[in-house]
Parts: C-alpha cells; sequence; structure tokens
C-alpha cells in the first residue's frame, strides 16, 4: 500500500454530546464485531448499548469523538485517569486516528490506564507501541465477558528531573 493510502484523513478531535449517543454506540458496536477474532462476544443487545451511551457514558464521563466530515469515525472514554473505551470504525484503522485520540489523553492526564482483553493482540500491540506497560493479568472475574484481561498504564516523563 501507498504512504498515501495509510495517510490520516483529516479528522476533528471534539468532545461527544449527548446528540452523538446512537454514532458512538455504533462505532462501538460496529468496531466490537470487527474484533469478534479476538475478543469475547459482547453481552448486550444493540438497543441496551446505545442506552448505555446515552444515559450513563455520555452523562457521567469524559468523551470525545474524532470527526471525519459529518461522520464519528471513532470515540474514546475518559474517566478520571482510566481510559475506558477508544473505538475506530474499521475502515477507519490503520489512519493515526485512535494515536490521535489516545495523544489528546494524554495532554490532559499524567497517568493514564486501561484494561483490554488479553486475547486482543491488535489493542495489546497498540498500546504498547505507544509506550503502556502491562501492570497487571486477571483471570476475568473482574468483567463482565469473563475473559482473561490486561491492566496497562501510561505515565508522562517528566523532562529535566535526573534519577
Amino acid at each position: 500500500m501507498s504512504a498515501v493510502a495509510h495517510a490520516a484523513p483529516k479528522v476533528a478531535i471534539r468532545r461527544g454530546t449527548a446528540g452523538d449517543a446512537s454514532e458512538i454506540a455504533d462505532v462501538y458496536l460496529t468496531s466490537r464485531r470487527q474484533a469478534a477474532a479476538y475478543i469475547p462476544r459482547i453481552s448486550h443487545t444493540a438497543d441496551e448499548v446505545r442506552e448505555w451511551f446515552a444515559a450513563i457514558v455520555l452523562v457521567q464521563h469524559e468523551v470525545w469523538v474524532a470527526v471525519f466530515g459529518d461522520r464519528i469515525v471513532a470515540a474514546m472514554v475518559l474517566r478520571g485517569e482510566s481510559l475506558d473505551q477508544l473505538y475506530v470504525r474499521p475502515e477507519f484503522q490503520r489512519r493515526g486516528i485512535g494515536t490521535r485520540l489516545l495523544d489528546h489523553a494524554k495532554k490532559q492526564c499524567r497517568v493514564l490506564r486501561l484494561y483490554t482483553f488479553e486475547s486482543n493482540e491488535p489493542a495489546r500491540d497498540f498500546y504498547e507501541k505507544h509506550g503502556f506497560t502491562a501492570i497487571a493479568f486477571g483471570d476475568g472475574t473482574a468483567n463482565e465477558e469473563g475473559a482473561p484481561d490486561v491492566l496497562y498504564e501510561w505515565r508522562r516523563r517528566l523532562k529535566g528531573i535526573i534519577r
């Protein structure tokens, strides 16, 4: 593939709004379906996911979206130092959009932690490439899917400090 094919499309990063709930849920659902070979099947209906984004996620958490044209192509959910969700529509993956959202989160936080499924090698590779370190491995008892997971952490390096 040429460098042009991998070039990041011009996307705008902005806060997600209540009016974005359905489209953000679609990003989540589409991305989860695409990753089915790596992660457990989602245990909720599409309507339940849409309601969760509308009534809980967008109300209680900090949501950021990447917009291409007038379409939301990626979404990220922050809860303090926790990166709870980061999903990119499959047709927009590997174009730097997830990196842009992650960089946005890194500018806001000194420390970021996130969980991903142990079996999700593409996500694990992505986070490790971006400076996250696995700090704990779970047996699945702490997530509703019951699948082994990995807790990752990223810390901003302080410049000018000699140790």
